[in-house]
């Protein structure tokens, strides 16, 4: 596994390479672009999914990905949530000068997601309120809707990031998954901005 990160004001980027006999990951991100992407997991609908939480939220990312998908895709989404988790660690840094929190209510249609970032150090996730068997819905012939809990899990985890992911409504599969991807981009967004009235680290510990 190679990383590299830049943590200067006007650079908070990184980049990692992650590899098990599993799969193959690259993952670099840019938080203070503009919501390019360039996403290939060999997962079309997490492709999907990814690729909206960088236009939402702002942050350039590039992804590259392959692995044992003929068994099945669990791998390699996991694998690739774990590894942007890793990057968005090291892109924030010390996290100096940003808002910290950052909240969004995102409608699809007939879903809503709503999602509240905290910036904190401490990992944590509270996810709720999908419909009864969404978990088991194949979504694009190969993600499970189990998944999305997952890959919430493993960014949280490994990004240091407290997520409380609640689906108010909906209905279609599909749906009910990107309302949550799009609400976590939204937020995560307004967590990671530099806010100028903030002067180093925005907690009463000093650190983060």
């Amino acid at each position: 596994m190679t990383s590299t990160g830049s943590n200067a004001a006007d650079a908070r980027s990184a980049r990692l390479e992650r590899a098990t006999s599993e799969s193959s990951v690259l993952v670099e991100i840019n938080l203070d672009g503009t919501g390019v992407s360039d996403i290939d997991t060999s997962v079309p609908f997490y492709d999907h999914m990814l690729t909206a939480l960088c236009k939402h939220s702002l942050i350039d990312m590039t992804v590259k990905a392959t692995g044992d998908t003929h068994i099945d895709v669990h791998h390699t989404v996991e694998d690739v949530a774990i590894t942007f988790g890793e990057v968005l660690r090291t892109a924030l840094g010390n996290k100096a000068g940003i808002r910290r929190f950052g909240e969004a209510t995102v409608p699809l249609d007939e879903a809503l997601a709503h999602a509240v970032v905290d910036v904190s150090g401490r990992p944590y996730l509270v996810h709720g309120g999908e419909p009864a068997g969404q978990e088991y819905h194949l979504i694009g012939g190969h993600f499970t809707g189990s998944l999305t809990r997952h890959v919430f899990e493993a960014i949280t985890l490994h990004a240091g990031i407290c997520l409380h992911m609640n689906v108010i409504a909906g209905r279609d599969p599909h749906h009910i998954v990107e309302a949550q991807f799009k609400a976590f981009a939204r937020a995560l967004r307004a967590a990671v901005e530099p806010d100028p009235r903030v002067e180093g680290i925005p907690s009463t510990k000093g650190a983060l």
